[in-house]
């Protein structure tokens, strides 16, 4: 007798721009097949996914590494997902014209769509996000804005849930996003397992805050956390402190607290840190004029940032570019520079 096709519990579809990340597709793709049977056997029992094309032509990730999709669109059968994985930031368009034709009829017919990583770019082209929340890597935050008016944009969560649209800041997010719809679809336990077979601890829910700069002093507060993110999106034109904890919707008193307590520093201070860090990054790595530097890091003009720097470092900006040369040629550095701390 021929085998007799069950619909699987979670469908999903995806997307691929061209030279997408290959991570996020990746991770995502990986917690389907983990949760989809026993241990890590990989047969699609109780969820399925497929990778769609126009013409069957290999997608070409950013890293070089090419997937070959299995699906034409002409046979795309009803999935309970269509996931976009986004492209390099500069492209535009990044999915061929019918799949973007593809993808709008299937969004009005009421199919939810998801965006990972930069696919929410791809969203936005293509007018699927109009009244709804969605969620940008704090990475691409001004690259989102710069290219698209957005009220509703959030930039201090892993993923964002908004009824039909899902949209995620890409990396380790892409399997936190699918453990949540494998648990809507499956279970708990199967999101949880899929999670701890790749090695992360818990699944981590949509407004837990996405991981920003690296740094030694890491806040343990979520709210100190957002804030944090915040200041580093806003490094040219900084925030006030109240404008900082009125867009997290807290007392300034109340943060500053919390910032007290978590970090053991005001927020202002925490926020000048940041600030001296970037131009410090800019300084070592750009040849810009410390004109530009200060004005791209907030400070009012070259003798402002140099005072700050100064006060903070111990060297103005010329001293610290002369002492960054002399640690690239094996010179040491001039009498009394202090060498700049990562602190933050």
């Amino acid at each position: 007798m021929p085998e007799v096709r069950t619909k699987k519990r979670l469908s999903v579809a995806f997307l691929l721009a061209d030279r997408f990340t290959l991570s996020a597709f990746a991770n995502f793709v990986d917690v389907l097949r983990l949760a989809a049977d026993e241990a890590d056997r990989s047969r699609p029992i109780l969820c399925e996914w497929s990778v769609l094309s126009a013409d069957m032509t290999p997608v070409p990730s950013s890293c070089g590494v090419k997937v070959q999709p299995d699906t034409r669109l002409r046979q795309a059968g009803n999935y309970d997902y269509i996931v976009v994985v986004g492209g390099l930031i500069g492209d535009h368009n990044t999915l061929a014209g019918e799949e973007l034709r593809f993808l709008q009829e299937r969004a009005a017919e009421g199919v939810p769509v998801v965006g990972l990583c930069t696919g929410v770019f791809t969203l936005r082209e293509a007018g699927l996000l109009e009244g709804y929340r969605c969620c940008v890597s704090w990475f691409h935050h001004q690259d989102f804005l710069d290219r698209f008016e957005s009220q509703q944009l959030v930039s201090d969560q892993i993923f964002v849930v908004d009824r039909d649209r899902l949209t995620c800041s890409g990396g380790h997010g892409a399997a936190h996003l699918a453990a949540f719809l494998v648990e809507r679809h499956i279970g708990q336990s199967a999101a949880t397992k899929s999670l701890n077979i790749m090695m992360i601890d818990r699944a981590l829910s949509g407004e837990k805050p996405q991981p920003g700069q690296q740094s030694l002093r890491q806040p343990r507060d979520a709210l100190v956390k957002k804030a944090i993110l915040r200041m580093q999106q806003n490094i040219e034109t900084p925030l006030s402190v109240s404008d900082l904890a009125k867009g997290l919707g807290v007392g300034r008193r109340s943060l500053e607290r919390r910032f007290q307590k978590d970090m053991n520093l005001a927020p202002s201070r925490i926020y000048l840190e940041l600030r001296l860090e970037r131009a410090l990054l800019q300084l070592r790595t750009t040849q810009e004029t410390v004109t530009d530097i200060a004005l791209a890091t907030g400070f009012c003009d070259a003798p402002h940032l140099a005072r700050a720097l100064r006060a903070g470092r111990g060297l103005g900006p010329q001293e610290y570019r002369r002492a960054q040369v002399g640690t690239i040629t094996g010179e040491e550095p001039p009498v009394g520079v202090l060498m700049p701390s990562n602190a933050i």
